[in-house]
C-alpha cells in the first residue's frame, strides 16, 4: 500500500463489494475475500442468499411447513365450509360470497369422517370433531333460514 492509501484508510472505512452477482445478474467468477462481511448480524449473508434464491422460487414455497395431522384437516375443511357459508371473507379477494351447496358438502364430509374414524381418535381429536360439526351445521341452518326469508 502507498502512504496515500493508508492515510486514507485510517481516515475513513473502505467499501468492497463482495455481492456473488454483477450489476447485470451474471454470477462473478473471482472471489475478491474469504472472510465473512462484518455485520452486526451474523445472519446478514445467509439473508442475502435466501432472497436471491426466493426470487427464482414460485411464491408459494415461501410458507412454512405445516404440522399436518387430523386435527389441522378438520380446521381446515370446517375454515373452508365457514368461507362457503360467508362467515369469513376470501383471502384472495376479501369478498365474503355464500356457496350453501359447497358448505353442505364440505359439512357432510366432516360428518362422514366423524362415521369412519368412530373409536380411533384421541379424545381431543373426537372433541374438536364434534364441536366443528355442531358450529357448522348450526351456522348453515341459519344462513338457509336467512336465505329462505329474504
Amino acid at each position: 500500500m502507498s502512504a496515500d492509501e493508508e492515510k486514507q484508510e485510517k481516515r475513513g472505512f473502505k467499501v468492497e463489494d463482495r455481492r456473488r452477482f454483477s450489476e447485470s445478474g451474471e454470477a462473478r467468477s473471482e472471489r475478491r475475500d474469504s472472510t465473512p462481511p462484518e455485520s452486526s448480524t451474523p445472519s446478514a449473508a445467509p439473508a442475502a442468499d435466501q432472497g436471491a434464491s426466493a426470487a427464482a422460487e414460485p411464491r408459494h414455497s415461501e410458507a412454512p411447513p405445516l404440522d399436518l395431522n387430523f386435527s389441522t384437516f378438520v380446521i381446515s375443511l370446517s375454515t373452508q365450509a365457514l368461507a362457503h357459508l360467508g362467515e369469513i371473507e376470501n383471502p384472495i379477494d376479501r369478498s365474503r360470497a355464500v356457496d350453501l351447496g359447497a358448505a353442505k358438502q364440505l359439512i357432510d364430509i366432516l360428518g362422514i369422517l366423524k362415521d369412519k374414524t368412530k373409536g380411533n381418535l384421541d379424545a381431543t381429536e373426537a372433541g374438536l370433531l364434534d364441536k366443528m360439526l355442531y358450529d357448522l351445521r348450526l351456522r348453515y341452518v341459519e344462513r338457509v333460514r336467512r336465505s329462505e326469508q329474504v
